[in-house]
């Protein structure tokens, strides 16, 4: 755990598509504090990209170097993190990230406003299929519960700016852990 007036992780989970990394980077801007994206960690240690990776070896791997990346990422020093959308749906991945005294942040949105920013991304393996919105659809309600666990939720809004939701994850970061922040 992250010793009291210590800085810490700010960890934001959510599904594809809630904005994870545009807002992870305007939160470390505005505080001042590193930025990491976990996708971008796992294509630059495989050398490969996401999509690559499903196709080559399969999700299962995938999942499996996304945990050890994480693990390495949150043993080093603290910022603002942006994680996969199946990062959190992993207990192992949420213990590890409350062991490392994170704070969990979860960017909420509703499957339209998240099927909007993502249709016809090819970057998006889990949605390369013809029926990829219901795929979206089926992936949010599996994983709400899990997202659900995060120390604090931001709900997507329509035209809200990226600016106004980093705003929103300090304000729940200040209330919720004030100490993880400079």
């Amino acid at each position: 755990m992250a010793e009291p007036g210590a800085q810490g992780w700010i960890v934001l989970v959510g599904l594809m598509g809630a904005g994870k990394s545009v807002v992870g980077r305007a939160l470390a801007a505005r505080l001042d504090l590193p930025f990491v994206d976990s996708d971008a960690a796992i294509e630059e240690a495989a050398r490969m990209t996401v999509s690559e990776i499903f196709a080559q070896d399969g999700e299962a791997f995938f999942r499996a170097r996304e945990s050890e990346v994480l693990a390495r990422l949150l043993a080093g020093p603290p910022g603002i993190l942006a994680t996969g959308g199946g990062v959190f749906a992993s207990e192992a991945n949420r213990a590890a990230i409350r062991d490392a005294g994170a704070v969990s942040v979860w960017l909420e949105g509703s499957v339209d406003l998240l099927w909007s920013r993502v249709r016809g991304k090819a970057h998006r393996p889990l949605l390369d299929r013809p029926d990829a919105k219901a795929r979206l659809a089926a992936l949010h309600a599996a994983r709400a519960p899990s997202y659900a666990l995060a120390d604090a939720v931001i709900p997507g809004e329509e035209g809200r700016s990226i600016g106004d939701t980093a705003l929103a994850v300090e304000r729940a970061v200040r209330r919720a852990r004030p100490e993880l922040l400079p």
